[in-house]
């Protein structure tokens, strides 16, 4: 009889927790609208391809892998992969290749996440696992974004974060793209849209905003204290950096990932300061002039060591 009520609890608890999921991803996708949305209405519908791409890729090797494994085919319905997908398709220029967008996915898919054993059991954020792949194998195409304003230097197809990396001798008021970042630029509506659908899943307690406000304030007061009004050497403004590249994206998307983040709300601090951390000092000194990816993945193999250190509970 006990037996018999003991497996009753773990299938409900197991259906529970799949239940959990399910809302979780579709929530996350609900959230992630607006940001393409946007992003397709400055950038045409190559956004909508390369995210359409990138989540039949993630699906159909997961699939493919389970098969070969024997297991079945329902974690499939999880959402997890769509995710991982609508991620990847949303960071690539809309005239990249599909055979980069395939990669990349494939990589993320793989490498990110089915390596380690599936959803729950992965180190490193899947999404960014690919991304990273991709800038490091792809630089130019990764960093080739149609022209929508005309720049002084030239640079037509390069983002407001390469234009302040690679810049030379000019001063931040003679780089047109950047300058119009807090007027009519492309990426502070786009960075915009996903600070609302960030706010909702907060909002809605899908994702924890401890690992978020840590990244976002770190990155405040970093660029305040280096700020220096916009001469040649200049690191940029601190709105600059927060309505740039893919900043409200990985704030609200990626260091809220439950599984690859730390499971308490000290841990979520400690990992969210350190993400902004290291993207400073990436952004600002590095090779890359947008250093999320990277930042991200250094602070996720650092969370079994903050998990285990059990910080206390705010």
């Amino acid at each position: 009889m006990s037996f018999s009520v003991s497996l009753t609890k773990l299938s409900d608890l197991v259906v529970q927790a799949k239940t959990s999921t399910h809302r979780m991803m579709f929530f996350v996708i609900a959230a992630l609208l607006p940001g393409l949305v946007t992003s397709i209405y400055y950038f045409g519908f190559g956004i909508a391809l390369n995210v359409l791409l990138s989540i039949l890729t993630c699906l159909l090797l997961e699939g493919l892998v389970q098969k070969i494994r024997d297991l079945p085919l329902k974690s499939l319905l999880d959402g997890s992969a769509v995710v991982t997908g609508f991620l990847i398709g949303l960071c690539l220029p809309p005239e990249i290749s599909a055979g980069i967008v395939i990669l990349g996915s494939a990589f993320a898919i793989l490498f990110g996440k089915l390596l380690y054993g599936g959803l729950g059991q992965n180190i490193f954020n899947p999404a960014m696992v690919g991304y990273a792949a991709l800038i490091i194998s792809f630089p130019l195409a990764m960093s080739t974004w149609p022209a929508l304003f005309n720049t002084l230097d030239g640079s037509s197809g390069a983002t407001p974060l390469d234009l302040i990396k690679f810049r030379g001798a000019q001063t931040i008021d003679e780089i047109t793209m950047v300058t119009r970042i807090l007027s009519d630029s492309p990426w502070l509506v786009i960075n915009l849209s996903y600070l609302v659908g960030g706010i909702a899943l907060v909002y809605f307690g899908i994702a924890r905003w401890q690992g978020a406000a840590a990244m976002l304030l770190t990155l405040t007061l970093l660029y305040t204290l280096f700020y220096d009004s916009g001469s040649s050497h200049s690191l940029g403004s601190p709105l600059f950096h927060l309505f740039s590249g893919g900043t409200m994206l990985a704030a609200f998307f990626i260091v809220t990932d439950p599984v690859t983040s730390p499971d308490s709300k000290n841990g979520l601090i400690l990992f969210g300061v350190g993400v902004g951390l290291l993207t400073f000092l990436i952004r600002s000194y590095g090779a890359y002039p947008d250093g999320i990816a990277f930042a991200v993945l250094l602070m996720n193999a650092t969370v079994p060591l903050i998990n285990q250190i059990r910080l206390k509970q705010l």
